[in-house]
């Protein structure tokens, strides 16, 4: 397993409707370990496998979800 984390900053993910959009449907993607979402300040933090999916696919998701994505960036995890 390629562990690897992405974080996002998000347009207009403020409520409990959004974090529980958000959370529900990034699950649904394969390869997916853990999504925490801080909505104070629009921010998602997806841990996942990359060989079930890539950091693209993640973004898409948030994307079709309805969220523009204003900033994101990917850490690798060495284990």
């Amino acid at each position: 397993m390629a562990k690897q984390s992405a974080y996002f900053i998000v347009r207009d993910a403020h409520d409990k409707h959004d974090v529980k959009a958000l959370k529900n449907g990034l699950d649904e993607l394969k390869g997916v370990l853990s999504v925490s979402v801080n909505a104070d300040q629009s921010r998602i933090a997806v841990d996942y496998d990359s060989t079930g999916v890539q950091q693209g696919q993640i973004a898409r998701k948030i994307c079709k979800l309805g969220y523009d994505i204003m900033e994101d960036h990917n850490q690798a995890h060495i284990m």
